[in-house]
């Protein structure tokens, strides 16, 4: 603690408090500075999340997504077949006539050792197990007997080897308590010529203490496969659900019958697709251009803590507000970002068209200008394009190739393509400026000139106070001074009979 002004009767430390507001000015100035810096870094991050979630989007509903395949299908007798399109940019339409539906074979075992009423938690010791391995062997989706293996430890319980089979198999199997029996059927339908389709053996006792050994599948236990004729051609299968010419038919009566199905493009769902898409382009490009043309408050510098104190919440927010607008204004990288995508989309795909053929275009009259490169979708002409040729649409957004070269505006890339490059370019050159969140400051740009600035920070910090100790210094001498020539007049005045 010091105390001045003992002596001299000055306040010290008002004068000294004085001297070093005077003297933090320079450090007042890089600390805003600082923090201007980070407001900068925090409206660049803001800006790249934006942009990966812009290219994610555009990657997942415009270059990867099936909504362009949307199908609305038919079938004249749905409660015996229904029908879905996969993957099918092409229409689909016939007969098909169900002949028999696929039938998986089913095997009961015998009572297991212990008789009926034991639970499904019973364990393998309990049950007196000392064989390790079930083998079940079970007709495949080609016909094929295929040979499995499980282990069997003495802790597992009867569930926990229900288990095992189901997912290690090609069977499924269940445990009914009451009974004390195993229910297994195969995965695939079909029979065996030659045998039964499902046939478990064991090493040790694990199969005949579980009820299984010699257990066969026979009479209306087999099964058989689905059998039908799609347009003329006789098809089978193991399974009633069957991929047809990139179409899943799900077979559910067999009533020998021809079966009229038909498909056509889901125009509305590919419409609210590519509208959804030119929303989220619409949006971005607002934000961007509302970053780069943003008014600039030079003389609302960020707030010291001194000056917060005396002001309210609602004020600093607003102060703040003003101080943080503009931090972005005439960018180049997200100038660059909005201008290319702008002239990406100008242009045309090669042996697609444009997207004002689709009726995708930037606003007409005088003041279209105002848009920044927005779009505007002409629904009615859209669905007219998505009618007459949908892969026609898709490929104009999502065809791969080479980019348009330089002085031409024709290339084999699609407009989602174009614009997803652009935008992860653009990424990548704001991580250099901003880095991510939890990037070492040494890895990016802004991140050096911060640490930088704590550095140049920290030495002044050792400089203040180094002056604030020659302050007291010079002004303690000051006092000393003044108190020996205090003494030396109070001696004086008594030598000289002043004290009498």
């Amino acid at each position: 603690m010091r105390i001045g002004g003992l002596a001299s009767g000055i306040d010290t430390d008002s004068i000294i408090k004085d001297l070093m507001n005077v003297e933090r000015i320079p450090l007042t100035k890089i600390t805003q500075k600082k923090q201007t810096l980070q407001w900068q870094l925090d409206s660049y991050r803001a800006v790249n999340r934006k942009v990966k979630e812009f290219s994610d989007n555009t990657f997942d509903s415009m270059v990867i997504s099936t909504k362009f395949n949307a199908k609305i299908t038919e079938s004249s007798a749905p409660n015996d077949v229904s029908i879905k399109n996969k993957n099918s940019t092409s229409d689909f339409s016939g007969t098909i006539n169900i002949e028999q539906l696929a039938k998986n074979s089913t095997m009961q075992s015998r009572v297991i050792d212990g008789g009926a009423g034991k639970p499904a938690s019973t364990t393998m010791a309990d049950l007196g197990i000392t064989g390790t391995t079930l083998n079940i062997s079970a007709i495949d989706e080609n016909g094929v007997m295929q040979d499995k293996d499980v282990t069997i430890a003495s802790t597992d319980t009867i569930q926990n080897v229900m288990d095992k089979i189901t997912k290690q198999t090609g069977v499924n199997a269940f445990y009914d308590a009451k009974s004390g029996q195993i229910a297994m059927s195969t995965k695939n339908g079909g029979s065996n010529a030659s045998g039964s389709e499902i046939v478990v053996t064991s090493t040790g006792d694990v199969a005949s203490k579980l009820g299984l050994s010699g257990q066969i599948v026979e009479g209306l236990n087999k099964g058989q496969k689905a059998i039908f004729t799609v347009n003329g051609l006789k098809m089978e299968s193991s399974k009633n659900i069957v991929d047809v010419n990139g179409f899943e038919f799900t077979l559910k009566a067999a009533n020998k019958t021809d079966i009229n199905f038909s498909s056509k493009p889901d125009t509305d769902a590919v419409v609210e697709n590519i509208v959804k898409f030119v929303d989220n382009y619409n949006k971005l490009m607002d934000e961007l251009n509302n970053l780069v043309r943003e008014k600039t408050y030079r003389e609302f510098k960020p707030l010291s803590a001194e000056e917060k104190a005396e002001m309210t919440d609602k004020e600093i927010e607003l102060w703040e507000e003003k101080a943080k607008s503009g931090l972005l204004k005439n960018d180049p990288v997200i100038s660059s970002m909005v201008s290319q995508m702008r002239s990406a989309l100008m242009g045309s795909v090669k042996d697609q068209g444009s997207l004002k053929d689709i009726g995708i275009a930037t606003p007409s009259g005088n003041n279209a200008w105002r848009d920044n490169g927005k779009l505007v979708v002409d629904e009615k002409k859209l669905k007219e394009a998505i009618n007459a040729d949908p892969d026609k649409v898709q490929k104009m957004f999502a065809q791969d190739g080479a980019a348009a070269t330089a002085g031409s505006t024709t290339g084999e890339q699609g407009f989602a393509r174009r614009l997803r490059a652009i935008a992860e370019s653009s990424y990548t050159e704001i991580n250099k400026r901003a880095g991510k969140t939890g990037s070492a400051e040494a890895s990016f740009t802004l991140g050096r000139n911060l640490k930088e600035m704590n550095e140049q920070m920290d030495k002044f910090q050792t400089r203040l106070k180094m002056v604030e100790n020659r302050y007291w210094k010079q002004f303690s001498a000051m006092e000393n001074a003044i108190q020996r020539a205090n003494a030396q007049s109070a001696n004086l005045m008594n030598a000289l009979g002043g004290g009498a």
